[in-house]
């Protein structure tokens, strides 16, 4: 299948991209460049451009004859969304609704979309099912939330079939660790803490030690990049018997902050500065997910559940890629 992917010079969108190749379609990257990477794009004709520019996304689903679209293109920063909404809003939905809007033009019905664990906001209830209610606490999920009901009405008239793919949280570096973060800046607690490790950083920081969890940190679900793109292909085909798809990606399995540290230590064999200071507003004690619809429905599986070989992998790409892929 020829399947167009968005911000496919982006770390999981190079992940998607390669697994796309290599199971024998011909992906088409998507990317304006201003997050991704060219050299994270390896097996796949490149685009440069807007997605949200409807002629040239028309020409461009016209021109490679386009079956598919993958949707990884949006920001992903929580702080960056409270401190700028409208360019979130922007980006993540108005250039999207765009999209869809082109697709429509040039007849391509299959849409598969990056979505997120944000939508549900802090709940009530864990491990967190797709029926949890959804109520963001900020603009990024709040977003990625307008996306999907827009996504719903359009695929009520028939011209739209999507999934909707609510991730955890996404890590590790795929295909025998080439293809990792190399975010600017960077949030996620597995690049921060490996950084301290190689002395990018002087200190790690634990945001509360006394909530209601075994350590006293916060546990978060932790979802290999190969495993979600996995469960993209899966989906994708999956479009052929569904018009409106939505699953939970996650390993169902929570990791605490302090084991995070733990582990990143006895990977990498480095003793490095952790601090410990106050809470963060917002953060709940412990967000795990139900992936058992995805499982069911789709006959996914997680292939690198143990936090041990994710952080493997991610230290392999950090170490080999120290100015990430600016290195080479």
């Amino acid at each position: 299948m020829k399947v167009l992917v968005c911000g496919g010079a982006g770390y999981i969108g190079s992940n998607m991209t390669e697994l796309l190749a290599r199971r024998g379609h011909k992906p088409v990257v998507l990317d304006n460049l201003s997050k991704g990477h060219q050299a994270a794009i390896k097996n796949a004709e490149f685009v440069q451009g807007d997605f949200g520019d409807f002629d040239f996304a028309v020409n461009v689903l016209k021109k490679y004859k386009i079956e598919a679209v993958m949707h990884f293109a949006a920001f992903i920063e929580v702080g960056e969304s409270v401190d700028q909404p409208l360019r979130y809003y922007e980006n993540n939905v108005s250039r999207t609704r765009t999209l869809l809007a082109a697709m429509e033009a040039a007849g391509v019905r299959k849409f598969v979309f990056s979505s997120t664990a944000a939508v549900y906001g802090m709940p009530e209830q864990i491990p967190i099912t797709e029926d949890t209610p959804k109520s963001p606490i900020n603009p990024y999920g709040e977003t990625k939330w307008a996306v999907e009901r827009m996504c719903h009405f359009q695929s009520q008239t028939g011209r739209l079939r999507y999934a909707a793919l609510r991730y955890f949280n996404a890590c590790g570096a795929g295909f025998n660790a080439t293809l990792g973060e190399d975010h600017e800046p960077e949030s996620h607690l597995i690049p921060l803490i490996i950084y301290t490790a190689m002395g990018k950083r002087d200190n790690i920081k634990i945001f509360g030690m006394d909530y209601p969890t075994p350590d006293g940190t916060c546990v978060r679900d932790y979802i290999h990049v190969e495993d979600l793109a996995r469960a993209h292909l899966l989906a994708l085909a999956k479009l052929d018997e569904k018009t409106e798809l939505v699953y939970n990606l996650g390993n169902g399995k929570g990791y605490s902050v302090r084991q995070v540290i733990d582990c990143v230590r006895k990977v990498s064999g480095r003793e490095f500065k952790v601090l410990e200071v106050a809470r963060r507003a917002g953060d709940p004690p412990v967000l795990t997910a139900d992936a058992s619809k995805a499982k069911k429905e789709l006959g996914w599986k997680t292939d690198y559940p143990e936090l041990e070989k994710i952080v493997e992998s991610a230290w392999k790409f950090h170490t080999a890629n120290p100015k990430g892929y600016g290195s080479k």
